[in-house]
């Protein structure tokens, strides 16, 4: 059984967030469907409500109170597995055009079953991060990419600066041991420069960083490589 309302409400509001009887209602559902699907399909190693509440809810949403999203601003959630940071996201921030890329289908038939249980409209799309970041369908048409802790610093930059456009920004939900200085020279060479180093803690005291990157120069046409050629050596190495 998920949190209720009331307890719910106050882990937000501790944190500097407010959250509505109706953004619980879609939350608890999604939990519901998390904990069901988790059954079938590896989406999640969290299933007790209290840790789903706040280190996938709590700890996808936080980051909207520390940066300044435009209203109707474009998101894609690159590597979204079973929907953290994005779908959290739109679920408090309706105005948000969010985008779900996965390169796995299983993941992606979840999360449409979701948004369409919780009324939420998002783009979900099975993809490979690299490819879809060729794909001029999506490369440089976002205002923000998001990821959470989907690879190191120097990888992950290359898997979403290409989807952002010039003047957005890159959002990466990180934990508190990466080395973001590893990654300044591949953010440069993406066209990114590094504007804000964010650290908080969750309420349990879990640490966290979120790392802000501002888009201010197209990406060169050769990145993203191929995942092998990111794995051999990372830019800038």
């Amino acid at each position: 059984m998920f949190l209720d309302y009331t307890e719910f409400k106050e882990m937000f509001s501790a944190c500097g967030a407010e959250i509505s009887p109706e953004q619980h209602r879609k939350l608890e559902i999604y939990a519901d469907m998390l904990t069901e699907w988790n059954e079938k399909i590896n989406l999640t190693g969290i299933t007790d409500p209290r840790g789903i509440a706040e280190k996938h809810f709590l700890d996808s949403i936080l980051p909207l109170k520390m940066v300044n999203i435009p209203e109707g601003a474009s998101l894609i959630d690159v590597g979204t597995g079973a929907g953290f940071p994005g779908l959290p996201m739109k679920i408090y921030r309706p105005d948000i055009k969010l985008t779900l890329l996965d390169s796995l289908n299983k993941r992606v038939n979840f999360l449409s079953e979701v948004c369409k249980a919780t009324d939420t409209e998002a783009e979900c799309i099975h993809e490979r991060a690299e490819v879809g970041g060729r794909n001029e369908k999506f490369r440089e048409k976002f205002d923000i990419a998001a990821a959470r802790a989907v690879a190191a610093m120097p990888i992950l930059a290359e898997y979403c600066i290409p989807y952002v456009k010039t003047g957005g920004i890159f959002c990466a939900l990180k934990g508190p041991n990466e080395d973001i200085n590893a990654a300044e020279k591949a953010i440069k060479l993406l066209g990114g420069e590094v504007s804000d180093i964010l650290r908080y803690s969750l309420p349990d005291g879990d640490k966290r960083v979120l790392v802000v990157i501002k888009k201010v120069s197209p990406t060169p046409e050769k990145y993203p490589r191929s995942s092998g050629q990111m794995a051999k050596k990372a830019i800038g190495n």
